[in-house]
């Protein structure tokens, strides 16, 4: 029951995955994790839980190293996602930026960044291997045929893409199936449903939710901007800052007002709802503290009444939040 499957022809997952980002870099979240072995602890404590989707990529930092150290001896358990497409070897402060970054879909880079991301894992092959962003320079066709290339050879399962438009979905399917596309989908974030989520489900593709709880907002965690470490990167995200920190910060407030009626918490609210959305969803909170883990994985006991779903969308309909989801320069990277 609490099993998804990654497209028509890919692996089932636990509903709920454990997106690795904040066990990467350690200085992009107030609560990243900043210990080599709470990161391999973390790890374990998910794979304990029942989790089986893992996502990571190959400029989060050290993550990929870190998730390749916490499998040595549990391969088999997990099914192995990670990214490519931005150029490594950035700065730190170029990772918020995306000028700072080049976006690279070539057919060279697609091996070279595949080679490279093996080796940090320290595994012989990737389950789901995503384009992070799309490249606008390059043909869709020329990336997903180098990542096909890439399954004949063994070194890669299934593919996916990151944040791209249903048009390029559809231009890169008459290539190479897909097991999953990979877009924010959240209460506050409900934009695939207008295009890419009827797609999806037509041709047989999975969602994976990244940021499905709006950035820890709808978690309830942030009552004010100080809330956040001075290095944190959600301090430049226009949802958190003036008033438009002020708006969903009221928007959340009946959310937890809704969870502690059903008697759960404000983040397992906004999973059930994901999960009660559509059954080809599947979310990947990321986290750095064992017990948000716990309560997040949660979420698949938490059955949501068609009144309480459609109280949730009275309170967070599409476009119910303030501000985007980036800044200018990475709002342009999206629906690629």
């Amino acid at each position: 029951m609490n099993d998804r499957k990654l497209g028509r022809d890919g692996p089932s997952v636990f509903a709920v995955g454990l997106g690795c980002m904040s066990i990467g870099i350690a200085d992009v979240y107030t609560s990243s994790v900043r210990d080599d072995d709470q990161a391999v602890a973390l790890i374990h404590r998910a794979l304990e839980l029942g989790v089986t989707l893992l996502d990571t990529a190959d400029v989060y930092g050290n993550s990929e190293r870190q998730v390749g150290k916490a499998l040595k001896g549990r391969r088999d358990q997990v099914t192995l996602a990670t990214k490519f497409g931005f150029q490594t070897g950035v700065s730190a402060n170029a990772r918020r930026d995306a000028p700072g970054r080049m976006i690279n879909g070539s057919a060279q880079y697609v091996r070279q960044a595949c080679n490279a991301s093996l080796e940090r894992l320290g595994v012989d092959h990737i389950d789901l291997y995503y384009l992070h962003r799309v490249d606008q320079n390059t043909p869709i066709e020329e990336t997903v045929g180098a990542m096909a290339d890439l399954v004949k050879e063994g070194k890669v399962r299934h593919i996916g893409l990151s944040e791209p438009s249903a048009e390029t979905v559809r231009r890169a399917l008459k290539v190479h199936r897909l097991a999953a596309i990979q877009t924010e989908y959240s209460l506050f974030s409900r934009e695939p449903e207008d295009e890419l989520l009827p797609l999806l489900r037509e041709v047989g593709i999975a969602l994976v939710a990244y940021s499905p709880l709006g950035r820890g907002f709808l978690a309830g965690r942030f009552r004010k901007p100080e809330d956040l470490a001075p290095d944190d990167w959600r301090r430049g995200n226009p949802r958190f800052q003036g008033e438009n920190f002020a708006k969903n910060l009221q928007l959340v407030s009946h959310l937890r007002e809704l969870a502690a009626r059903k008697g759960c918490t404000p983040a397992q609210l906004a999973l059930a709802w994901l999960l009660a959305r559509y059954d080809n969803v599947i979310p990947i909170p990321g986290t750095s503290d064992v017990k948000r883990l716990e309560e997040n994985v949660g979420a698949v006991r938490v059955q949501l009444t068609n009144e309480e779903l459609q109280r949730i969308d009275q309170i967070a309909p599409q476009g119910a939040a303030s501000g985007d989801r980036y800044n200018e320069a990475m709002q342009r990277l999206l629906n690629g």
